[in-house]
Parts: C-alpha cells; sequence; structure tokens
C-alpha cells in the first residue's frame, strides 16, 4: 500500500511590490489602484505628487507614440526628495527591439495583420542614479513616465497621475499593493532538474560552466496579449502593445546580470476573439496556449519562447504557470501570466519568475539554503515560492545554479545566437553590449566595462589587441586551432573547438534526437542521455535502478497522486495505457532509505504479489513543492520506454518520429545535429556538412548544419 505524504500547507499568497521612481514631492493621499480586478486586489498607499525636469530646468513634456523620433537615445532628470537630489541617467534600452520585430492583431473576419514597424527612437530606457552604485533604473517614456527606480537599498515606484501633466505618484513598493496569488509551474515533458541532481563537477567541468556562464545569452521572446486583456486595457490596441513592450523592458533588466538580454520578436494581441481557451484554469489554459503556439505561431514567425498575458483572473491564488527546463522546445517553451496589478511592473516580475522555470529554475526554498542579496521585507529574490509586497527584482545564488545546471544539461541550445537589432534603431550605438557594424568589439558603458581587450569609449580593440570577445579568445589573442572551447557535456553532445581564425566557438553540436546512446540503454533527446536508471539514481541515490516493467504497469494504472502519466485537460490524473506505463511515474529498487532530492520528498512504496509467489517492492515518490513546481516523480521526455520506442508527451511513442534512420542515411551514417532557433517549416533534409577537427579527437566529424521544424517537434538533421 503506498504511504501518503502529509498534507500540504497552506498555500501563501504572493502579493508582487513594484520598483520605480524620480522627481520633486508635494504630499498627498494615495488612491486605489485596481479597477479591473475584484476588490481584494485593489488597495492604495501614501505617495508624493512629483514632477520631472531636465538637467537644464526645462520640465519633461510626455511623448504620445512608442516610436517617435522625439524619444532622445539619453535622458537625463534632476529630481528632488525632500532632503535630497537625484540625477537620473537614461539610455535607450538598444537591444530590446529586434530587426525581425512583428506586431500582430486580428479584423473582424479572423484575418491576422502582422505588421513590421520602425522603432527607431523608441521609449524604453534602462539607467542609473548618479552617485549610488548598484542603483537601477527601467522605465518607459511612452505616456509619461511609468517604471521602478532601486538606489540605497530601497525601491520605489513611479507612475503618471491620470488628467495631470508632469504630475507623477512616487512612493516606496511597500505602498502599492496587488493581487495576492501563486506561481504555478507544473509537470511537463522536460521534467525537473533542481541544484540537487547534477553530480559534483569535476575541474574541468567547472572551468567549462564558467565560460558558458560568461557568454550572453539571447531570448527571442513573443509576447501574447488575450481577449480579456484587450478589453482590460480599454479596447485600445497601441495601449496594449506598449503595455507588453514595456514588460519586456524590466524583464531584460532582470536578467542582464545573468548575462542574459531578453530581445522582442513580436506582440500579438488578440483583440477580436481568443486564439485557444483561455478560462480561469491555469492548468488548462497552459497547455491550450503552448498547443496553438507549437501548431499556428511558430511556423509563422520564428522566436524561442512565447509567454501569454492574460486578462483572466484565475482560479485560487494562481497568477502564473511554466513547464520547468523548456527552454527552446517547440513543445512547452512558454508559459502564461495574469495581469494582475494596474502597473505592468507586477506582469513583469511574475513573467521573469515563469521564464526562470523555463530555464530551469527551481523555487528559492529554505532548506536549499540560497543566498538573496535582498533582504525579505525588501523584496526578496524572483523565484521565492511565495512572495509579498515589495517585488523582488533580483536573482538568488539558487537560481544561478539551476541555471549552470541546466545550461550542462544541454538546455537552451537555441540562445546563443545574437539577434540582429541595430537596424531598429538607426545604426550603432557603443556600449549597448551589441558588436554591431563598424564595431570591433562592444563591453558596454566606459563604467562598467571590465573588458581589458576593449576601449569601451570607441568600441575598438586596443593596440595589439587580436580580439576581444569569444571562448576562442583569451588575452587578446586568437587560441590555436584544435583548442577545445566546449567540452562534451554527456554521451549524446560533442564537443566544440576553435578554427584559429574567429574568437568565437562554433554552434553547439550533439547528437540527432533518437540516435542510441548509454550502449543500447537510451536515446538522445535535445542533446541529453535520458535513462530510467539515471533519473532512479538522482531520485534514491547510487544503487538505485529502475524496477521490473510490472511496477510501472500496476501503479501507474491508479490515475492518483502516486500512479499517473501526468493531468489531463481537466487537471485530473490521468491512467497510464499498459503500453504507456514507463512513460508515467518512475518506479525503482535499491539505494537510499528515503529519497535524497530533498527534505520534502517522501517515499511511496508499494508491494506487489507475484503469481509465482512472494512479493516484489516498488519505490515511487511524492515531492511536496507547491503548486508552482513541476513532479520530479515523473518519468523525464526523452527516456526509452521500450525498444525503438521513447517516452514523449506521456505516451510510448517510436523512435522513427524523429527521423533519425533517414537523417542517418542521407548523411551516409554519420548525421548529427547542429540545433538553430526554432524555425519555419522546411522540407526533411540532410545538408552541407562541415568537418571539424582535433588533435585530441584523432578523427574528423561529419556534421550536418541544417536544420527544420517538423508538426511533431523540432527536428535537427
Amino acid at each position: 500500500m503506498a504511504a501518503r505524504p502529509p498534507p500540504a500547507p497552506p498555500a501563501r499568497a504572493l502579493l508582487l511590490a513594484l520598483a520605480g521612481a524620480l522627481l520633486a514631492p508635494r504630499a498627498a493621499r494615495g488612491v486605489n489602484l485596481g479597477s479591473g480586478f475584484p476588490p481584494s486586489v485593489q488597495g492604495g498607499g501614501a505617495y508624493e505628487v512629483v514632477s520631472a525636469s531636465l538637467l537644464n530646468g526645462d520640465p519633461w513634456t510626455p511623448r504620445k507614440n512608442s516610436d517617435s523620433k522625439n524619444h532622445p537615445e539619453e535622458l537625463h532628470f534632476r529630481i528632488q526628495l525632500e532632503s535630497k537630489e537625484l540625477i537620473v541617467k537614461l539610455e535607450r534600452n538598444e537591444g530590446l527591439i529586434a530587426s525581425s520585430f512583428t506586431e500582430t492583431h486580428y479584423q473582424q473576419d479572423g484575418t491576422d495583420v502582422s505588421l513590421i514597424r520602425n522603432y527607431t527612437g523608441h521609449c524604453y530606457y534602462h539607467g542609473h542614479v548618479q552617485g549610488y552604485p548598484g542603483s537601477t533604473v527601467s522605465l518607459s517614456t511612452c505616456s509619461g513616465l511609468r517604471g521602478l527606480i532601486t538606489f540605497g537599498n530601497s525601491t520605489y515606484v513611479l507612475e503618471p497621475m491620470k488628467n495631470a501633466t508632469n504630475r507623477y505618484k512616487f512612493f516606496p513598493v511597500e505602498n502599492l499593493r496587488s493581487t495576492w496569488g501563486a506561481c504555478a509551474s507544473h509537470s511537463n515533458t522536460s521534467g525537473f532538474v533542481g541544484h540537487h541532481r547534477l553530480p559534483p563537477p569535476s575541474q574541468t567541468r567547472t572551468r567549462h560552466k564558467r565560460e558558458t556562464l560568461k557568454m550572453t545569452k539571447y531570448v527571442e521572446l513573443v509576447i501574447v496579449a488575450d481577449n480579456r486583456e484587450f478589453q482590460r486595457q480599454g479596447k485600445d490596441l497601441e495601449k496594449v502593445k506598449q503595455r507588453l513592450i514595456e514588460i519586456a523592458n524590466h524583464v531584460d533588466k532582470f536578467y542582464r546580470p545573468l548575462n542574459i538580454r531578453i530581445v522582442l520578436v513580436g506582440v500579438e494581441v488578440w483583440n477580436d476573439i481568443d486564439k485557444c481557451s483561455i478560462s480561469q484554469d491555469p492548468f488548462t489554459s497552459l497547455h491550450e496556449f503552448l498547443d496553438w503556439r507549437k501548431m499556428k505561431l511558430l511556423p509563422r514567425k520564428s522566436h524561442d519562447n512565447a509567454q501569454l498575458i492574460s486578462g483572466v483572473y484565475f482560479q485560487g491564488t494562481t497568477i502564473g504557470m511554466a513547464p520547468i527546463m523548456s527552454m527552446c522546445t517547440a513543445e512547452q517553451s512558454g508559459g502564461i501570466v495574469m495581469d494582475h496589478s494596474d502597473s505592468p511592473l507586477g506582469a513583469a516580475v511574475t513573467l521573469a519568475h515563469e521564464l526562470g522555470h523555463n530555464f530551469g529554475m527551481n523555487h528559492d526554498t529554505l532548506e536549499r539554503g540560497c543566498s538573496c542579496k535582498t533582504a525579505a521585507d525588501k523584496g526578496g529574490c524572483i523565484m521565492n515560492p511565495s512572495t509579498g509586497y515589495p517585488f523582488p527584482v533580483v536573482f538568488s545564488s539558487c537560481s544561478r545554479k539551476d541555471l549552470e545546471a541546466s545550461l550542462e544539461k544541454g538546455m537552451g541550445v537555441c540562445l546563443f545566437n545574437l539577434p540582429e537589432v541595430q537596424p531598429s534603431f538607426g545604426g550603432q550605438k557603443c556600449g549597448n553590449g551589441y558588436v554591431e557594424e563598424g564595431e570591433e568589439c562592444d563591453c558596454g558603458e566606459p563604467e562598467e566595462c571590465v573588458n581589458l581587450c576593449c576601449n569601451a569609449t570607441t568600441c575598438t580593440l586596443k593596440p595589439d589587441a587580436v580580439c576581444a570577445h569569444g571562448l576562442c579568445c583569451e588575452n587578446c589573442r586568437l587560441k590555436p586551432a584544435g583548442t577545445a572551447c566546449r567540452e562534451s557535456s554527456n554521451s549524446c553532445d560533442l564537443p566544440e573547438f576553435c578554427t584559429g581564425a574567429s574568437p568565437h566557438c562554433p554552434a553547439n553540436v550533439y547528437l540527432h534526437d533518437g540516435h542510441p546512446c548509454q550502449g543500447v540503454d537510451g536515446y538522445c533527446y535535445n542533446g541529453i542521455c535520458q535513462t530510467h536508471e539515471q533519473q532512479c539514481v538522482t531520485l534514491w541515490g547510487p544503487g538505485a535502478k529502475p524496477a521490473p516493467g510490472i511496477c510501472f504497469e500496476r501503479v501507474n494504472s491508479a490515475g492518483d497522486p502516486y500512479g499517473n502519466c501526468g493531468k489531463d485537460s481537466k487537471s485530473s490524473f490521468a491512467k497510464c495505457e499498459m503500453r504507456d506505463a514507463k512513460c508515467g511515474k518512475i518506479q525503482c529498487q535499491g539505494g537510499a532509505s528515503r529519497p535524497v532530492i530533498g527534505t520534502n520528498a517522501v517515499s511511496i512504496e508499494t508491494n506487489i504479489p507475484l503469481q509465482e509467489g512472494g512479493r516484489i517492492l516498488c519505490r515511487g515518490t511524492h515531492v511536496y513543492l507547491g503548486d508552482d513546481m513541476p513532479d520530479p516523480g515523473l518519468v523525464l521526455a526523452g527516456t526509452k520506454c521500450a525498444v525503438g520506442k521513447i517516452c514523449l508527451n506521456r505516451r510510448c511513442q517510436n523512435v522513427s518520429v524523429f527521423g533519425v534512420d533517414e537523417c542517418s542515411m542521407r548523411c551516409h551514417g554519420r548525421g548529427v545535429s547542429r540545433p538553430t532557433a526554432l524555425v519555419e517549416p522546411a522540407p526533411n533534409r540532410c545538408l552541407a556538412q562541415t568537418v571539424l577537427g582535433s588533435p585530441s579527437l584523432g578523427e574528423n566529424i561529419a556534421v550536418s548544419v541544417s536544420s527544420t521544424f517538423s508538426s511533431e517537434g523540432v527536428r535537427f538533421l
């Protein structure tokens, strides 16, 4: 009989608080914030009424258009706050909007209209407060000033006052109220990856991890607003689009310390009707949105990740939901976010949290011992499982470790290509961190540049320097050809080597999905060799192994929390069909006396009588991680479930869906994958090959360099 876990503790509220501000004061009392939500969402607090002025003394005049050329590259404000004067320095966020950026809405007959707008001189800024090291500012000037500013260990909100020119609310985030709720990431085909799941790295691997983390990753993001969100914003198409871009601007600011940039490639507004079913059930809404993304959005718009901003008030305490460690996958690279605050900052923080789950970040629970540089009463960190106000705006040490672990496992293969951004901004901008046409290097602004090879003022190489960036650049010189620049992370991954002609490491190469690995025990999937045995060791420690097939069949036919094949469209636990049993809850034998993945994991042991006499012990796990976390006891996608078959979407499917045999034949038996960002459908092909050579390998490797997206998912050929 399965031992039942203790009841879950009551859900705590996630009250997201915001941050931002600038200006010169006049005391006033606050008004409520919420007009589009139930009364519990509304609130208010004390604020000051302030005005903004430029350094030359002129008042700030709001611009109405988001792409007006009246928005300068730099803005400097003088702000008088009681006894102190602040100088706020802003620079337009040049890397925010891609050259391929599109805005999509719909006509009354359902026809989609996609526009390519010239965002030269857009109105989204990042910056800092002069004289306050570590200060951050993220705001929009599209229709007045709105955003957050953090300095001196305090965070403030800046919001325009209605029907008042150059008058703004300026208040600490503690005075802001928002809806109470929680994030709810869930079990998915990508599975659970935590900081505790990977063995201690070798010295070489550690060095490789540091290099990977130093590389800038680029998330090409699409943000979608559902019909209810469109209605909540007064059915004003431009207002909704501005709000979505403003959300992305804040999220980009949050992720920059992790060497991750958010590059917006598209926004879409469902102004006629929802394009998939969006309801108060967040679980069903998430699955509907991810299915729509895969079948409708991906074929017409190349991107890495998509997030839905919903005006629907989700049931319970959930304000967001996302699959974990699913970045770059066709099936599950996305999430849903309830727009729970009048300020776009609320949705921005929730989106950053859900995107964190896509990156493989787990919650900052007490037993993990996470270090957060922001105290809990100041907002804490973004991946806190339950957060009140103020809003968190930084990531913890645990989030950094989780990101590192996910990258080592092969997650995020689409993130290392540099999106094209400069045409949207009228040419290059030295100091934005992007090496653009006419630049030899770009290490950011002079005050933040730490690159010894690059002149931050001119974006040129220093005398005698040959290079400044890249894994194949060391001490301003190119590394010799054949020098390893990206090691193999597992048996499905291949190492990459410097060419001697470029400072950049070649694109990541790994074996085609469906290629046998670990002898005959597994198949490669997204560059990882998944096996039942590996997952048992992760859950139970050394000595653990998969239980016999009868354990999977008996336990997973129950369709309850302790034996299932995930959840159905009604959020009920689904029974496993006999053929799919090895794709449900994993069953193990041996190992430690209790699960080794955390203090909140319990053992679920089932004794099954055998026809020939005796009993067999099946060991499963149940982990209470809150509604926001997936079940680590479910078999991971890509795990071998039978000869010639692999787990996908909780079903045991034929490995031929990946076309590995066809690609191997076309590539003369040596086909491997060179991943790129998700792309639109193309004919199944195995095209031009390049040869990677290394003295350490003693042989050349033929590598396919084309990739396609298919209805079954991403196929790298």
